[in-house]
């Protein structure tokens, strides 16, 4: 039995040394979304995005009459959301979102830019979308995202 165990750990330790080291560095890949960012703006003009505090870019399309969103706000919303190479990874029509945890952080900081009744287009940093991971719907890991938000309504 000692053996056995014996055999088991040094493969274990043999398999555990051969792994890829893919350290992820958050620095590097702000850097890199940034990068992104700046290029897919100067590609496209017509797009006047702000930067907030957050790190979130936004564009007011459609001012709206209504109320405006808070983080903890649940929204009603008809969005499109693409990578930056315009690929539609999701569309939603009628979407209750909580911003309150229910949808990715950049929706809780991007979408209170904006008022009921009123169309924002968000940028949001891979950090702020999925991060290092990928939600396995088209998004890769690492990833920044647009979305184009027509807010309905405001709870």
């Amino acid at each position: 039995m000692k053996k056995h165990i014996l055999i088991l750990t040094v493969l274990v330790s043999v398999f555990a040394s051969c792994k890829k080291d893919d350290a992820f560095d958050a620095n590097k890949q702000a850097a890199k979304d940034e990068t992104d960012i700046q290029a897919y703006l100067k590609a496209n003009p017509s797009i006047i995005a702000t930067k907030d505090a957050n790190g979130v870019y936004y564009q007011v399309l459609t001012e709206g009459p209504g109320a405006t969103p808070t983080a903890t706000s649940t929204v009603t919303v008809n969005y499109e959301g693409k990578l930056l190479n315009g690929t539609v990874f999701n569309t939603g029509t009628g979407f209750a979102a909580n911003l309150n945890g229910g949808v990715i952080k950049g929706w809780t900081l991007g979408i209170p830019h904006g008022k009921v009744g009123g169309r924002l287009l968000l940028i949001i940093p891979s950090a702020l979308a999925y991060g290092n991971t990928s939600p396995g719907t088209g998004v890769p890991k690492n990833a920044v995202l647009a979305f184009t938000v027509d807010i309905l309504g405001v709870k």
